[in-house]
């Protein structure tokens, strides 16, 4: 498969929006393309490609020698992405060009080059490519795609192509690297389903839905059991033979950012699911202090001292090779239970359960759940399996209600993908006093998402009528338009100017009724941290 190739598909997917175009469109990617190429494209739509990645400042370096720098700003502040920027501006090649190259030959060149010949490999595929060809080249490279794809939608797509099902891919993704041959093998028929046998492979998690008004009353408490919803990230741990692994909730592996869960789990042989704390003599440390330790791939001696990382046990997936997943959830709590006092492993614990006779006594502790720093309750019918996904009626979530205040717009920046073109991440912030005895704002949060697209385009419209400084891409704009946020938590955090930082921000609505004079304060917030 040609680069080019791959550049359409890109495009398409930036264009289309949809699920279910996104799906047919790496269906019939998928069907039309050799090995290995489109395997190499999955790993990289999947976010599994690892390559030598050329630098950003690398792409500059190269754009300067063949452009105006000022042009190069200005274009730059217009389109708002790099590689389209870069793409548009890269003069054509005088004479013949070469073929452009495979997308297996990017890959295989990428990992042989030395560090010393990567500008002028890039350089000459940029100039044997089009435009379309050299945006998903530098997007390829850089390792930011952006073109709406998960790796959750990507094993969706390879399902609804083969016939097989998602849970199914799932469990053999990992334990085959790119450019998956076994694994296109399996699904178009031609070899056996790949056997992950004991390698540490993600199981896909099983999910809850959340409880609303009238849920309750069609549901017998005797059926159920109750857990704290702690506030941290869903974890999967797996342990064998073939290794030790630490998986996110999507399947993302994040073994490395942990490396004292990952010297736990040794000489285990086991598939667990937990919630990823910072814990301290016991105490669930807030979000925030979680915050510090992810995103990060080798975290220092004195962060992990400092942020000590465990994982409240919830459920038994695997004991040795039994695959206790079929076993009602009562059972395997039971087995949960058993494990953990015959290994009692550092850096782990249990959740426990919550004893109730009726749901109102559960309606009374969730309404404490945000002082006792608790995302909610769980609820889960003692005789569900393990089952991927969402299943309706197994398990339930009640969280606790959010928190809402009203901010002033502050700045703005261009969004990525299809949202390129909009200032669409907002920066607000609310009211306090000044050191000269007035009132300034100081910003508390940053959100992406709230809004509709009818919104958006308003939003665009109003921020550059109103921008009154620039600072690369990023526009400041006058104090005159007041958003209502909602807003899952507010933690201090010595990172922000404000003290304070939000959980999950996003814009509820535009108050365009409310003068920004009349936004909160900044003691408000204060005191909602404070009651927490």
């Amino acid at each position: 498969m040609s680069l080019p190739a791959f550049a359409e598909l890109l495009e398409r997917l930036i264009f289309s929006p949809g699920r279910n175009a996104k799906l047919a469109l790496l269906g019939r990617w998928f069907a039309t393309q050799p090995d290995p190429d489109r395997g190499f494209g999955l790993a990289a739509l999947a976010g599994d490609l690892s390559l030598r990645s050329a630098k950003p400042a690398l792409l500059r370096a190269l754009i300067a020698e063949r452009t105006d720098p000022d042009l190069f700003a200005l274009s730059y502040d217009y389109v708002g992405d790099l590689a389209e920027t870069i793409a548009l501006l890269w003069p054509e090649s005088r004479g013949e060009k070469p073929p452009p190259p495979a997308l297996s030959e990017v890959v295989a060149a990428l990992d042989a080059a030395p560090r010393a010949a990567l500008p002028g490999l890039v350089a000459a595929w940029l100039d044997a490519l089009d435009v379309g060809g050299r945006v998903a080249l530098i997007k390829l490279v850089t390792g930011g795609l952006r073109v709406g794809v998960s790796a959750g939608l990507a094993r969706s797509a390879l399902a609804a192509w083969s016939g097989q099902p998602v849970a199914a891919i799932e469990e053999v993704w990992h334990a085959i690297p790119p450019p998956y041959l076994p694994l296109f093998a399996w699904l178009e028929g031609r070899g056996p389903r790949p056997d992950p046998a004991e390698a540490p492979v993600f199981r896909p998690l099983m999910l809850a839905h959340p409880l609303e008004e009238g849920d309750l009353e069609r549901l017998d408490p005797a059926d159920y059991l109750a857990e704290w919803k702690w506030d941290g990230i869903r974890v999967q741990l797996a342990a064998g033979p073939g290794g030790q692994r630490l998986w996110s909730r999507g399947g993302e592996d994040i073994s490395a950012g942990f490396p004292e869960i990952i010297a736990a789990l040794q000489g285990l042989h086991v598939v667990a699911d937990g919630e990823l704390l910072v814990l301290r003599d016991g105490v669930v440390a807030p979000f925030a202090d979680l915050q510090q330790r992810l995103n990060r791939k080798a975290p220092s001696a004195r962060l992990m001292r400092d942020h000590p990382a465990a994982v409240r046990l919830y459920d038994l997936l695997f004991e040795g090779g039994e695959d206790l997943r079929p076993l009602p959830f009562a059972t395997r709590r039971a087995r949960l239970e058993a494990w953990y006092a015959r290994h009692a492993p550092p850096r782990m614990d249990l959740s426990p359960l919550i004893p109730f006779a009726s749901f109102a006594e559960l309606a009374a502790l969730r309404d404490g759940a945000r002082a006792a720093g608790m995302e909610g309750l769980m609820l889960k019918r003692r005789d569900a399996p393990y089952l991927p996904g969402r299943t309706r009626g197994l398990w339930w979530k009640w969280k606790r209600g959010t928190l809402s205040v009203d901010a002033v717009l502050m700045y703005a920046q261009r969004g990525h993908g299809k949202r390129s073109s909009y200032y669409s991440d907002y920066t607000f912030g609310l009211w306090r006093p000044s050191a000269s005895g007035g009132e300034e704002l100081v910003p508390i949060g940053k959100a992406y998402s709230g809004y509709t697209d009818e919104e958006l385009v308003w939003l665009d419209r109003w921020i550059r009528r109103h921008t009154v400084n620039r600072f690369g891409p990023v526009r400041e704009v006058a104090p005159a338009l007041v958003l209502e946020v909602e807003f899952d938590a507010v933690q201090p955090s010595s990172r922000h100017k404000s003290g304070v930082a939000l959980r999950f921000p996003r814009i509820a609505r535009i108050r365009r009724d409310k003068p920004a004079a009349e936004a909160d304060r900044l003691e408000t917030l204060l005191a909602m941290m404070a009651r927490r």
